[in-house]
């Protein structure tokens, strides 16, 4: 059959040539841009999850710079901090130093509270100084601001608090209170009184920090061999009261570390001092409670010991580390410490009554890192930076830094208590060294294995998009080869289909 209206082959040839058009064109395409999905039509599936991928991998990238930037941040405050610890150190020298009155003159001592002085300025520079493009970093711009704190709460830390609302309470049961190591030294009367024939008493008293031992002569007021003790409490860490017709031992300080020890001797001892007298346990206050069994001062000359006891309890739910008065908690979304007050009183959280309260507010402040791809209480990582002013170091019961200076209690001219200014300048160490470490645990375990961490999963959701949106360039090369040679093919065939018409003219004649 010959029709030269319809030619039908050339349709078909046209077809078919279009389709291997539009798949060269397609595979050219996919080479020209490495990618398999230029469009939604190539893979409506496949655009999604590779969107959704890309987005990820966008995210991923901006929480790694934000890690980076942190790790910055962190290394400035540290170069600050290091700084002052130096200022701090040198600072403890000056104080021995200082301490040293029979070989100094006035003139060494005002030349040493004149470097005091200047210590003390240049911590609170630093302080007010070390920033980040403007931000200050030591000041307590980054510390964390608190409200409605109990009276029963002496000092506090907030280290690191995420919550998603305005404010996050800090709540505290306390289940086991916090205690001295305590005995009780019965004598039946306001005075030492030997039996006849006796002439020395002798009390070893022993503490956390040392051992003294103490001789006393029969007539000797229950006052006076009180003072003797305390005369060294700094170096045995036990206080001594009068109580009665006995005396209260008790450690200077609170929990297990904390111990008391006392040891009789001599003859007196042996012949005892009366009915009732000896050495009692006693109970959480400093009263004497001589109900109970005795050890006689003739038994007691292996020592008789009382240990002191933690704190413990409970912050926010969660089962709290006791040491001495001090709480604390460290978990992702909250790292305080609390230390509690010492006075018993029936409508304060203290250390030394059982029971549950609000300890403070936490309403703002800290500061905030994004670390991981998604906007939330999950992801982000706060920390805080208390400020290191000089007025800041130290605490309430001991008292701050900025009291050594000219004119103040713990100046070296004229004060005349180095031990203790020796002790605020020890816990301000202890303060800025702490947040160094807390600084550089941060750097170490949490920024540094973000950083880590972050670029394992761009790695591995860039492969997911890879699998999804890359072209494979041997299976595409194959499909340009193919449909280069189909196209040519297709064009020959239309060439022939197109020729095949004119066949008819021979009919004509």
């Amino acid at each position: 059959m010959s029709r030269i209206n319809t030619n039908v082959q050339s349709l078909i040839a046209q077809r078919v040539l279009g389709q291997n058009n539009k798949s060269l064109n397609v595979a050219l395409e996919r080479l020209s841009t490495g990618l398999r999905i230029n469009r939604g039509k190539d893979d409506p599936a496949g655009l999604i999850a590779s969107e959704n991928l890309k987005s990820e991998i966008t995210s991923l990238n901006a929480a790694v710079s934000n890690a980076d930037r942190a790790d910055q941040v962190v290394n400035i405050a540290e170069g600050g901090l290091q700084e002052v610890s130096g200022l701090l150190e040198e600072l403890q020298g000056l104080l021995v130093s200082s301490g040293n009155t029979a070989g100094l003159s006035q003139a060494e001592k005002e030349a040493n509270q004149d470097q005091i002085d200047s210590i003390l300025g240049t911590i609170d520079r630093l302080a007010s100084s070390t920033n980040f493009q403007g931000i200050k970093l030591l000041n307590g711009n980054f510390d964390y601001t608190t409200t409605n704190v109990a009276t029963g709460v002496t000092d506090f830390s907030v280290n690191s608090a995420k919550f998603d609302g305005a404010t996050q309470d800090v709540d505290v049961v306390i289940t086991t209170s916090a205690q001295q190591g305590k005995l009780f030294l019965s004598f039946a009367k306001a005075h030492l009184d030997f039996a006849a024939g006796t002439s020395t008493f002798t009390l070893e008293v022993t503490g956390s920090l040392g051992s003294r031992e103490l001789s006393f002569t029969s007539g000797t007021s229950l006052t006076d061999l009180v003072a003797s003790i305390n005369t060294f409490s700094d170096v045995t860490g036990v206080t001594a009261s009068v109580s009665g017709t006995g005396v209260n031992l008790y450690s200077t300080e609170y929990g297990s570390r904390e111990f008391v020890s006392v040891k009789a001797g001599g003859d007196a001892a042996t012949s005892g001092f009366g009915t009732g007298s000896g050495v009692y346990n006693v109970n959480s206050t400093n009263t004497n409670a001589t109900t109970g069994s005795a050890t006689t001062f003739a038994n007691a000359s292996n020592p008789i010991r009382d240990d002191g006891q933690n704190i413990d309890g409970t912050i926010n739910g969660i089962a709290a580390v006791g040491d001495g008065t001090t709480l604390s908690v460290n978990t992702d979304f909250l790292n305080v410490d609390i230390t509690f007050s010492t006075t018993t009183t029936s409508t304060t959280l203290d250390a030394l009554t059982l029971g549950g309260a609000r300890a403070f507010t936490i309403s703002g402040g800290g500061a905030d890192f994004q670390l991981g791809s998604r906007v939330s209480v999950g992801d982000k990582v706060s920390l805080g930076i208390a400020d290191v002013a000089t007025r800041k170091l130290g605490t309430s019961a001991l008292g701050f830094l900025d009291e050594l200076g000219s004119g103040k209690a713990y100046n070296v001219v004229d004060g005349d208590d180095l031990s203790t200014a020796q002790k605020i300048v020890a816990k301000a160490i202890e303060q800025v060294s702490s947040t160094r470490g807390r600084l550089g645990a941060f750097q170490k375990n949490v920024v540094g294995a973000t950083i880590r961490s972050l670029g394992v999963a761009v790695e591995n959701t860039a492969a997911a998009n890879s699998v999804i949106a890359d072209a494979d360039f041997a299976s595409e090369t194959a499909s340009l080869t193919r449909n280069q040679i189909l196209v040519s093919a297709a064009q020959n065939t239309l060439a022939l289909a197109n020729q095949q018409p004119q066949a008819a003219l021979q009919l004509l004649g």
